[in-house]
């Protein structure tokens, strides 16, 4: 990302004392920042036009903060009467572009019925694929459980380099994304993708936005998963960003065509990490996906 400053994480932590609250992590301490910065929507609202600037609000925030924490404090599943993360976006919508991957493309058209032409042609086309995934509220952060639905029977998590982009369509930092998706219901009809990809918790993200802004060019990172079963690894994979198709500036501007997001949106970049066909998810299965450039991002299972 282009930010030669110190790297800044935009965190919302939950705190039973005082309820949600902003944050901005540097090193292992997270500084609340909710007196000055008000919500992310208000962060990202502000760096419209002005990212450089934007991101200097942040550390003046930080050196204005008088209360600080230990990260490690919110490493746990969601309570009312414990500290925890939560989801690094408000109000903010979530889309998704999807074949931007060759082992995406790959995937979908062998779980399709048809033999999937359909997603073929859109990884050469012009126009990607852009889908809506989750409005804010939906979304599910660290920690969090993830679902699958009840009548599929091939669930899988879909690991996501996520921009975070504000009202003027600028990308200002990313974070970790989680599609869950069930390929059975896609594959039997590619019409099925909503009822494949928009079911509660079916969209996780976190644990932070690393901020900095993303112009033509990849953050340079890898991108990993694991999944474990019973205290053991039934899946494991990585990627990288190189392996992207498409830029993230293309994406975005298709995106904000005759669209318009007043508090910034997400957008889920793809997958290039696909368990085998043998393999679906279930309940109780702990799913970790690891972004270098941001951090890990740990979810549960559980059946919806």
């Amino acid at each position: 990302m282009e930010n030669s400053m110190t790297q800044l994480y935009l965190v919302r932590y939950f705190l039973p004392e005082s309820g949600i609250r902003v944050g901005v992590q540097v090193g292992a301490t997270v500084h609340d920042v909710t007196d000055t910065i008000g919500s992310v929507g208000a962060w990202l609202r502000s760096s419209a036009g002005r990212i450089d600037a934007a991101m200097t609000d942040l550390m003046t925030a930080v050196g204005a903060s008088s209360q600080a924490h230990l990260a490690e404090r919110f490493n746990c599943a969601p309570a009312p009467d414990a500290a925890h993360w939560l989801a690094p976006v408000g109000v903010q919508d979530v889309w998704a572009a999807g074949v931007t991957y060759e082992r995406s493309r790959a995937a979908r058209q062998e779980e399709a019925a048809d033999g999937g032409d359909v997603y073929a042609r859109v990884y050469t086309a012009a126009r990607p694929e852009l889908f809506y995934k989750a409005r804010g509220p939906w979304v599910v952060g660290p920690y969090d459980q993830v679902g699958i639905r009840r009548d599929a029977r091939w669930n899988v998590p879909e690991p996501e380099l996520a921009l975070v982009i504000n009202p003027a369509l600028e990308i200002v930092g990313v974070t970790i994304g989680n599609d869950m998706s069930s390929r059975d219901i896609e594959g039997e009809n590619p019409l099925y993708l909503p009822q494949a990809k928009m079911y509660t918790r079916s969209c996780a993200l976190g644990p932070a936005i690393a901020v900095g802004h993303v112009g033509g060019v990849w953050p340079d990172t890898r991108i990993a998963m694991q999944i474990t079963r019973d205290g053991g690894i039934v899946f494991a994979g990585e990627t990288h960003t190189s392996q992207i198709r498409r830029r993230p500036d293309e994406l975005v501007e298709f995106l904000g065509r005759s669209l318009r997001f007043p508090d910034g949106v997400v957008l889920l970049t793809g997958a290039g990490i696909v368990p085998p066909d043998s393999f679906t998810l279930a309940a109780g299965d702990q799913v970790e996906i690891i972004i270098d450039a941001v951090g890990s991002l740990r979810n549960i299972v559980t059946v919806v």
